[in-house]
């Protein structure tokens, strides 16, 4: 079984407080893209759990796609197992949810393979597990998130077209979350305001003035339309009218970064795929 694993962007992000054990509490739109790492998931009998094809530079056992396929192999005390190989294209460390998004397709791809039959709220809780944004590519649609990410609520932004740059800078999260200068006080607000055009990413002053080269872009970027951070960073995006306009300014891109060309979908590509497939629902 062959299966995408998509980008997603945050279209805005707020933090709107924190909880008593330090969880920062969030406001954001989640969007995937028709731009995905690759799955390959090959069934075993004897219950072994195998990586064959992943990132050199993370051990097996602490990739999220191994820890997805134990996770559900304990939580249902399967006796089959798995060889696990992920053909990436999202850059690690992104803000794109890459990691995330392969464990998610682990999850919904094995329950399909190994005859589980969870239902997607059993899927979604054991991805919270896993990172705070693995429920929403387990559920498959462009949510509104709140609480730390993981409380969902379907809804439609248009589905633009987007230029992602990647200026190969990595950001840790963990230290934006430490920082003092981050706001941590968003008032709440509906979903109605984003829709008007209201909303902003609060990590990006902090990016903008400890990581000169995603500034760089943030400004280049900004030159043909307004660009956003998602996540934590480091890439970037910004929406245009269609496809071609996006190609056209790809291909001004200066050869220090790296960017491409992608579509907003409400509905992720893992489920048209697995629909195509006919085998899954």
């Amino acid at each position: 079984m062959k299966l995408p694993a998509p980008a997603k962007l945050n279209l805005f992000l707020h933090i709107t407080g924190r909880r008593g054990d330090g969880y920062h509490l969030l406001q954001t739109i989640f969007q995937f893209l028709d731009y995905s790492d690759e799955i390959e998931l090959i069934p075993r009998t004897d219950g072994k759990i195998k990586r064959l094809k992943g990132l050199a530079h993370l051990k097996a056992e602490d990739d999220l796609i191994v820890k997805a396929a134990k996770l559900l192999q304990q939580h249902t005390q399967t006796t089959q197992g798995v060889e696990l190989s992920v053909h990436k294209k999202l850059p690690v460390g992104g803000g794109l949810g890459g990691g995330s998004s392969d464990a998610a397709t682990v999850l919904v791809g094995l329950n399909q393979l190994w005859g589980c039959d969870l239902s997607l709220d059993e899927l979604a809780t054991l991805g919270l597990q896993l990172g705070a944004d693995v429920p929403v590519f387990v559920r498959g649609k462009a949510a509104w998130g709140e609480g730390v990410g993981e409380i969902l609520t379907p809804v439609f932004p248009p589905e633009d077209w987007f230029v992602v740059i990647h200026p190969d800078v990595f950001i840790s999260t963990l230290a934006l979350f430490s920082n003092k200068e981050l706001t941590r006080d968003c008032e709440p607000f509906k979903i109605r305001r984003f829709l008007e055009g209201q909303g902003s990413n609060v990590f990006e002053p902090v990016v903008r003035d400890n990581y000169p080269d995603v500034a760089k872009a943030l400004d280049w970027l900004s030159t043909y339309s307004p660009a956003r951070l998602t996540g934590s960073g480091s890439c970037i995006f910004a929406k245009f009218p269609n496809k071609l306009v996006a190609q056209e300014v790809l291909n001004e891109l200066p050869s220090r970064w790296h960017g491409f060309v992608a579509k907003g979908l409400n509905y992720s590509p893992l489920y048209t795929r697995l629909e195509k497939q006919k085998q899954y629902f």
